[in-house]
């Protein structure tokens, strides 16, 4: 099934330029490959949102692999480097459709999925070991930090999108001197409990989390 889904994906992205991201893409990559149109909805039964899903995750496939034989140096050019390169292995036109598939109200859960899941990509690339509530915060940091780079990458008309890099860096140098600013304070009796207390409700089941948190 999953090699299935997989060529129906790619048919359907052939289409996405000009029917959008949607069922009719989908549709139309099914009657390429000779398949019932009606059997879109097994694979994909979300439409072009599940579609999105579908793409967001390989690219966060192949970032992985990547990372694997990253460039070492210091840590906040290594997320800089993950972020640009997770951007660069993206197809403008084809996130520019997702995105407006995933703007919609009921969509924007799986939205904010989607850049967690890379966030989550990048920091087990770089060999991240938290095991308490540092675990969710780097990963909800950087999911708000991606997301931002994401929106300026799609307007950026600058060569090799140059500017894109410096925008990545100004972002990860804020979230640098807040976590510093933030080990600074946990340092003060009582801070750091209470830091937990106040975070302590996102510790929900997760796939990824650390297995002493589930």
């Amino acid at each position: 099934m999953t090699e299935t889904k997989d060529r129906l994906a790619k048919a359907a992205l052939d289409h996405v330029p000009f029917d959008g991201m949607n069922m009719t893409a989908l549709r139309s990559g099914a009657r390429d490959l000779g398949m019932s149109p009606d059997t879109v909805s097994a694979y994909f039964p979300m439409g072009g949102a599940d579609l999105a899903m579908w793409l967001h995750r390989q690219g966060d496939a192949e970032l992985a692999e990547w990372l694997k034989t990253a460039p070492e140096g210091r840590m906040r050019d290594r997320i800089a480097d993950a972020i640009e390169k997770r951007l660069q292995l993206a197809d403008r036109e084809l996130v520019r459709a997702a995105s407006s598939v995933l703007a919609l109200p009921h969509h924007q859960p799986m939205a904010a999925r989607m850049m967690w899941e890379t966030a989550d990509t990048i920091w087990n690339g770089l060999g991240d070991s938290s095991r308490d509530v540092n675990w969710y915060s780097k990963r909800a940091t950087l999911s708000g930090v991606y997301a931002a780079c994401v929106l300026y990458w799609l307007g950026d008309t600058s060569e090799a999108q140059a500017d894109t890099r410096a925008f990545i860096d100004r972002r990860i140098d804020g979230v640098m001197r807040f976590e510093k600013l933030k080990g600074q304070l946990r340092k003060i009796p009582g801070v750091g409990m209470l830091g937990d207390l106040a975070t302590g409700w996102v510790r929900a089941p997760s796939a990824t989390a650390p297995a002493e948190d589930r």
